[in-house]
């Protein structure tokens, strides 16, 4: 019996059925709440307070946020047409085997990210048991805090998070408190929030400083943006919806609102944390300016803060990636752990230090996937997608001994220019990599290896939800229908 390309299909990395998918437009908005409650996020606020205002820090921040959220929706789509995760959808830019090189990148990205809220989380877990019981050892609560995100995120227990899902909007009403009484703090100092900035920067080096705060926005969520495919398969969407808008409700709503609002926010509070204490790192900020059973219930949130959004935007697609790459002989639970030993070994407590330069190196980087993806999915497919051909080892998607050379070339070339032109790295990056992807692919890769989809386009044959198809996989001569998998979220 033949099993070509089975190491392709993975049980986690199938399409996702329509009655599998259990995320409405609220539980969307608030998970995006949840996630966004990124204490590394006031790092961007303290730094930003350094050469400007706080007005003008939240102004670049609510133009980034709203910008990266729109680009989130638009790449969700693949996820919820066709119901696709990131690394599966790669194989087609990029190839079934060049596929892993980009999104190894990414997976490492999120590990580090979980790393550094693990890292945030332990800090919190350290001062409370200090303050209850006089231990004092971050590093075991490190370990024991990744530890516990670990065994979570593989069993796929619901309960943590549908709590922190409840805990992520009672952190933001703390974070209003913290808000008056730094505020506070501040103008004892004689420093008005507003208005104090530590070295004011005028002509263009404000202008620098302002795209730098854009830009740092768009590159704290440029990971997300680039596989939000891998959470989006599981947003409820219409069948036979042919409007844009309205099939993506869940994910625009969601990223374009709840995002931005949620990210201004932590950002405001990062900026005052500085101005007032002269330390954005949040649980320095907390415990200066709390005490007792205010302290220990804000140092419990943060927990539950880094603990829900590690598992919805980090440790699920890292896990997902590197599931993708080891096959069925690597499961979803074995990603976990992988992405869990990578976010310790890289030591996440001396990269927040460094955050904001790397937000926009990282961030440029990965655009130019976004940048890919778009010029992939839309300008050449036209959100048509052989989605059985995916999961072929010799079928359409193979190319050049499994790369796709063109996707390889301008994800290079894309990445190679945001590094070299880092103050607008996301832009440079996702417009650099969209148009030499699509002139690549469409004037000289595409010549030699034909896609059935571009050459002979059917919305019957290659559109999904949208002409009400569940994608269904066969494995060696068994039909599989898409099943919700164990790291499904199901959030009404």
């Amino acid at each position: 019996m033949k099993k070509s390309g089975s190491y392709l299909k993975s049980p986690d990395l199938l399409p996702v059925a329509h009655q599998n998918r259990k995320i409405g437009t609220l539980g969307f908005s608030l998970m995006w709440v949840s996630m966004a409650v990124v204490l590394a996020a006031f790092a961007i606020g303290g730094s930003g307070v350094q050469s400007l205002s706080l007005g003008w820090v939240v102004v670049a921040t609510v133009i980034g946020s709203i910008a990266i959220g729109l680009f989130v929706t638009i790449i969700a789509d693949i996820g919820i047409e066709h119901g696709l995760s990131f690394p599966v959808y790669m194989r087609a830019p990029f190839g079934t085997i060049g596929t892993h090189i980009p999104s190894v990148m990414r997976g490492l990205a999120a590990s580090c990210w979980f790393g550094i809220n693990t890292y945030f989380g332990a800090t919190a877990m350290n001062g409370i048991l200090n303050a209850l019981a006089g231990f004092n050892n971050w590093l075991i609560c490190f370990f024991l805090f990744a530890l516990l995100q670990l065994i979570n995120t593989a069993l796929g227990i619901k309960a943590v998070e549908r709590f922190t899902d409840l805990a992520a909007p009672v952190i933001i009403i703390v974070s209003a408190w913290m808000y008056t009484t730094l505020s506070d703090q501040a103008l004892s100092q004689g420093r008005e929030v507003w208005g104090w900035i530590e070295s004011p920067v005028t002509g263009g080096a404000a202008v620098t400083a302002f795209i730098v705060v854009i830009m740092s926005n768009m590159g704290f969520w440029a990971t997300l943006a680039a596989d939000i495919p891998s959470i989006s398969r599981f947003i409820k969407a219409p069948t036979h919806e042919r409007s844009w808008v309205k099939r993506n409700k869940g994910a625009l709503v969601g990223s374009v609102v709840a995002l931005p609002l949620t990210q201004t926010f932590m950002v405001i509070i990062g900026g005052v944390s500085y101005i007032a204490v002269k330390n954005y790192d949040p649980v320095v900020a907390l415990q200066e300016a709390a005490s007792g059973f205010a302290l220990g219930v804000l140092l419990l949130m943060v927990v539950f803060a880094q603990w829900s959004t590690n598992i919805s935007a980090n440790l699920i697609p890292a896990a997902t990636i590197f599931s993708n790459v080891g096959g069925p002989k690597v499961p979803f639970w074995v990603g976990v752990f992988i992405a869990g030993i990578v976010g310790t070994i890289v030591q996440p407590w001396s990269l927040f230090g460094i955050i904001v330069p790397a937000l926009l190196i990282v961030g440029g980087i990965l655009s130019a996937i976004v940048g890919i993806l778009f010029a992939d999915y839309y300008l050449l497919r036209k959100r048509r997608v052989n989605v059985t051909e995916l999961y072929e080892e010799n079928g359409q998607y193979r190319y050049f001994y499994g790369f796709n050379i063109a996707g390889l070339l301008a994800w290079t070339i894309g990445g190679t220019s945001a590094y070299f032109l880092s103050t607008y790295s996301f832009v440079v990056g996702f417009v650099v990599g969209a148009i030499c992807y699509y002139v690549l692919a469409k004037y000289w890769w595409f010549k030699h290896y034909k896609q059935a989809e571009i050459e002979t386009p059917s919305d019957e044959k290659y559109l999904g939800i949208t002409v009400g198809r569940d994608w269904v996989i066969s494995i060696d001569e068994k039909v599989i229908q898409p099943v919700a998998s164990s790291q499904t979220i199901s959030t009404d």
